[in-house]
């Protein structure tokens, strides 16, 4: 018999998070995806199984995208947003900032000052720009799209920051993917 499951972690913080008032968000992700949920709220870990083997009409895929939930929920999106991955196009990607700057205190807080923008203003615009949405939590930067295009987008707008960039020279990139995603969808 094959042993199909996931374990996940996630910061201690956002287990409450995942289970959700009266465990709305635990109970949501298991009966939408047809899982089992197994959180140990002292570890952070989170084993994600199948309700039924898949043999008797279980879904791999359910393993997969129950993943992608969690590790969203745990990398800081609300769990809304992190519903938003329930659409069989929508993607997660995870950027960790310390495989670009040297982990130190100082860079990390650099780097997600940056990223963040005055007033949420960098975060907004690569958001608006990409339809995607994007979390900044510990050291890392996790980002939602309905595209794999605009998550690609929304990826080399952060990386680029990460790596120093003028905020500018990133504008100027996602203004122009913006025109060049206008001008595919009007021909």
């Amino acid at each position: 018999m094959e042993t199909n499951f996931f374990i996940v972690n996630i910061p201690h913080e956002r287990i409450g998070v995942l289970i959700g008032q009266k465990g709305i968000v635990k109970k949501t992700i298991e009966e939408r995806l047809n899982v089992k949920l197994e959180i140990d709220s002292s570890s952070g870990s989170v084993k994600i199984d199948l309700a039924k083997p898949v043999n008797e009409g279980g879904d791999p895929l359910a393993l997969f995208k129950a993943r992608d939930i969690i590790e969203a929920i745990g990398r800081g999106f609300s769990p809304e947003r992190a519903f938003r991955l329930f659409s069989e196009n929508a993607m997660l990607s995870i950027i960790n900032i310390d495989d670009y700057v040297k982990r130190t205190r100082n860079n990390i807080v650099r780097v997600k000052a940056r990223l963040i923008g005055q007033e949420g203003k960098t975060r907004r615009i690569i958001e608006e720009t990409t339809n995607t949405y994007i979390s900044i939590y510990g050291d890392t930067v996790a980002i939602i799209g309905e595209s794999e295009e605009d998550v690609k987008a929304a990826e080399e707008a952060v990386i680029s920051i990460i790596n120093g960039a003028p905020h500018s020279s990133v504008y100027k990139f996602l203004n122009n993917y913006a025109r060049y995603k206008k001008h595919r969808i009007t021909r």
